[in-house]
């Protein structure tokens, strides 16, 4: 059964759209609201949906099949992958994460964005009551 998915993209913002679908449907399966074995809408199908170039959509199917969210079998679509719980992060890793997010608040910040906003989002994109 193929799900329907409430994508939005900004076309003229500064993340590319591919990256926007990328992050989405990351987010998706991440919170589990597309499941192991479920199979995603065609390319064309999203592209349309969007108003973006197909080559777009399958720029960010590719990423996500490479990240391992996706496997993508020719003439019979993406579907969700099952992933494990990866293996907590070394030192090293972490400390680039932790850079990583840092940074991104440095921008949502320079946004201006209020802090007390900030905190609520990530409390709430951890699973966390805002």
């Amino acid at each position: 059964m193929e799900s329907a998915l409430e994508l939005r993209v900004t076309l003229d913002g500064a993340t590319p759209v591919y990256r926007q679908v990328v992050d989405q449907i990351r987010t998706l399966c991440v919170d589990r609201r597309l499941l192991p074995g479920q199979r995603l809408p065609s390319i064309r199908e999203i592209a349309g949906q969007l108003g973006v170039h197909f080559n777009t959509i399958a720029d960010a199917y590719r990423a996500l099949a490479d990240e391992g969210w996706l496997s993508i079998e020719h003439g019979r679509g993406a579907r969700v992958r099952d992933r494990l719980i990866p293996e907590p992060l070394t030192a090293e890793l972490t400390a680039l994460h932790g850079s990583r997010l840092r940074h991104l608040v440095a921008e949502l910040r320079g946004l201006g964005l209020d802090p007390e906003w900030i905190r609520a989002e990530v409390n709430s994109a951890l699973g966390g009551k805002s």
